[in-house]
């Protein structure tokens, strides 16, 4: 079924709306019967930012969707209705649906299955809708709600230049293409160039901005973390979710949780929220499977991250830093459309030793050599290896005493590494 969507269309991301637009006409509007939705956009930690979000309202009682991409092991993970992941037998009903209003014309993969995920949600009972955007913001299919509840802009950084643009500029144009008038859009931390395009277009299309800084704002406390808002002041616990970089993700949600009007959040419910939250393959330690078990023993983990940008790079880096009680090496594959040597690059003064790995199965991979080569370049000592079970051998072999291993470079291959170690 999702094959023969694929073939739709020639190209797999052609950002525009008007095809989406007319399916979702032929469909009968399930975009304009939603329960009230928070548009989210940005480069990094949009799904966490929504799964902190979730954790929050589900624990004040409300009924939460979410729509997130891409998937890490089923494609029904990325359509959550209020009881949870979508069914597979209800996704492909939907999936037919959708097809046969389409009657064969073009439409791109990600365009098709969001209407389907917006029939799903229009034909289920909730509270709130949580909606990642796909690609960009402007012309991405998610951008057809004209009327959300609530928008938030996530850190934006360099990725996705063959279709955004090669500079922070142009990429946050495309981001804050989901700025809407009259609609308040929280902004987590921003590089002055984007900054500064997000305020304009802001202003041009009459949307309110609660950026951090100016409106809200976080510090270390020494149980934890505090939150200034406009409303809130709050003494928080350490994120659910390890890095550095998920406090940044933390806060914004709260900030996005202070400005959402007509739900009643307790900070009773923020904290258990913070606390409780789960999101996989964003430093996740993994215990179990074939990968876990080529490991010697005590005093060896295994982690996986799908970052994938500069960013992420720059995030796992500083998570290095507070693991220096014992060596780390990386298990890294990439795809040939990301900047390898920009992720790999922060991480090098911190890294004994790399394996790089083609992602098993996906056509747009790096090589193992190819990986391994930009892994060089940047500053690694590294070796292609024939498979990441392969390569997590090959490290407990070379690695003289009790060592952290990370997987890491793609959300495709923590999505592998999942299906086989979840």
């Amino acid at each position: 079924m999702l094959g023969r969507l694929l073939a739709l269309h020639p190209k797999l991301i052609d950002l525009a709306l008007g095809r989406i637009e007319r399916l979702l006409e032929r469909l009968g509007h399930p975009e304009h019967k939603l329960a009230p939705v928070v548009h989210v956009a940005g480069t990094n930690g949009k799904g966490s930012t929504i799964a902190y979000l979730r954790a929050m309202l589900e624990r004040a009682g409300y009924r939460v969707q979410a729509y997130t991409s891409p998937h890490l092991v089923r494609f029904a993970e990325r359509i959550r209705l209020a009881a949870g992941i979508i069914g597979d037998a209800r996704l492909t009903q939907l999936l037919e649906e959708c097809e046969r209003a389409n009657r064969g014309e073009p439409i791109t993969f990600f365009e098709i299955t969001t209407a389907a995920a917006f029939l799903a949600f229009s034909r289920e009972p909730a509270d709130a809708l949580l909606l990642e955007v796909g690609l960009g913001g402007r012309f991405d299919a998610t951008n057809v709600i004209r009327t959300p509840a609530l928008l938030a802009i996530t850190p934006i950084s360099i990725d996705h230049t063959e279709h955004l643009g090669d500079t922070i500029e142009k990429i946050a144009f495309e981001k804050a293409g989901i700025l809407k008038p009259g609609v308040t859009a929280v902004v987590g931390p921003q590089p002055p160039g984007a900054a500064g395009v997000i305020e304009t277009q802001a202003e041009r299309v009459g949307a309110a901005l609660y950026r951090h800084g100016r409106d809200w704002s976080i510090a270390a406390s020494s149980t934890g973390w505090q939150y200034r808002g406009r409303r809130w002041r709050l003494e928080l616990p350490r994120p659910g979710l390890l890095g550095e970089h998920q406090l940044e993700n933390a806060a914004l949600a709260v900030a996005a949780a202070e400005r959402l009007t007509g739900f009643h959040l307790a900070p009773e419910h923020v904290r258990a929220g913070l606390a409780e939250v789960v999101w996989p393959a964003r430093l996740q330690r993994l215990t179990q499977g074939p990968l876990v078990a080529a490991l010697p023993g005590a005093g060896w983990a295994l982690w996986l991250d799908g970052g994938h940008n500069a960013s992420a790079g720059a995030a796992l880096a500083r998570q290095a830093e507070a693991w220096r009680d014992k060596p780390l090496s990386l298990v890294y594959g990439m795809l040939k459309s990301k900047d390898a040597e920009r992720f790999l690059a922060p991480l090098a003064p911190h890294v004994a030793a790399v394996r790089a790995v083609a992602i098993p199965g996906e056509a747009n991979s790096l090589s193992a050599e190819a990986a391994a080569a930009h892994a060089r370049s940047a500053g690694h000592r590294v070796q292609p290896a024939e498979s990441p079970l392969a390569a997590v051998k090959e490290l407990v072999a070379e690695l003289a005493r009790p060592s952290r291993l990370l997987i890491c470079g793609s959300l495709y291959l923590a999505g592998k590494i999942l299906a086989e170690n979840g």
